[in-house]
């Protein structure tokens, strides 16, 4: 979805200033948009097909409607069934219509075992999550001993913007919660991480609930950046792996600083304050799959298999 935002984006710059507006109907860059996907691929497959962003629920029953009548054949794995996709999302009626679309163009089969694999493959060891600072100095100065580097702060131009951090050795980054998750960053900027780190340190990992959603959501995107891209990833927390996450909703969330923020610029009022942005319910349903994942991710098995 990032990929077709950008070629949204380009398209509108590109033709846009070029029609008569006066005479035209409303330009539609999704038509554009999804034949030059078509004109690379006829077979497209996503992995963890989610709906969780209200820019892409607007776009995806136009987009996947032009791919399906272009003869795009699509397969998907999804944590959701179709009918539970953008579930109590803000303006989920306007996503509504994509569904019976999906449905009508793909077999739906529901492979849910009960198992998570993850769990199961993972070892008791816990060698990469650790609540002793001492340790994780010791894992980064045997890390960096591997590099041909020396330890110095660096710092990224992430779209016109500079993105610093302190203390990087090679391929190597070691970065507070803070540097990583306090910022305002998104699935872009970790992205763009993956290219020059294969192992990311995080330091002072505090215990998040449903008050910190923000850095939460930034957590759950970034793990999963990572995940995909193969990073390795040792976490500092002073709680346990299972604890990192308080899934306890506090009694007048829905009064919490960002969510008036937010309600107010949505024009939503505190009786409408039910969609998952201001539940907390998204987040939740997330972390449990980003629990699953670092419980892979802080083995040995998944060290030894990620590419370095």
């Amino acid at each position: 979805m990032i990929d077709v935002h950008k070629k949204i984006h380009e398209t509108k710059t590109l033709v846009a200033p070029n029609l008569d507006y006066e005479k035209s109907k409303p330009f539609d860059p999704i038509p554009i948009v999804a034949d030059a996907i078509n004109s690379k691929a006829w077979l497209i497959c996503f992995d963890e097909f989610q709906v969780t962003d209200i820019a892409d629920a607007m776009i995806l029953k136009r987009l996947f409607t032009q791919l399906f009548d272009n003869g795009t054949v699509v397969v998907a794995t999804s944590n959701r069934p179709p009918d539970d996709l953008y579930k109590n999302g803000l303006q989920r009626s306007n996503f509504l219509p994509f569904i019976p679309i999906l449905k009508s163009r793909c077999q739906v089969l529901s492979l849910d075992s009960g198992i998570d694999y993850r769990l199961r493959i993972s070892s008791n060891e816990t060698k990469y999550f650790v609540n002793n600072d001492e340790a994780v100095d010791e894992i980064f100065k045997y890390l960096c001993s591997r590099e041909t580097d020396c330890v110095r702060p660096r710092t990224f131009n992430i779209q016109e913007r500079n993105v610093s951090f302190q203390k990087t050795c090679g391929r190597i980054l070691d970065a507070t919660f803070d540097e990583l998750c306090n910022r305002p960053l998104g699935a872009n900027d970790y992205l763009l991480l993956t290219q020059f780190f294969h192992t990311v340190i995080i330091r002072d990992f505090p215990q998040l609930t449903l008050s910190s959603r923000s850095q939460t959501r930034r957590f759950i995107t970034m793990i999963d950046t990572f995940y995909d891209n193969k990073v390795r990833v040792v976490i500092n927390a002073q709680v346990p792996l299972k604890d990192l996450f308080l899934r306890q909703k506090p009694d007048n969330l829905h009064l919490s600083d960002e969510n008036r923020m937010l309600m107010d610029d949505l024009k939503v009022s505190q009786e409408d304050a039910t969609a998952n942005v201001f539940t907390g319910d998204e987040e939740i349903f997330a972390f449990d799959r980003t629990s699953s994942r670092l419980a892979e991710m802080q083995t040995k098995e998944y060290w030894d298999r990620t590419k370095v």
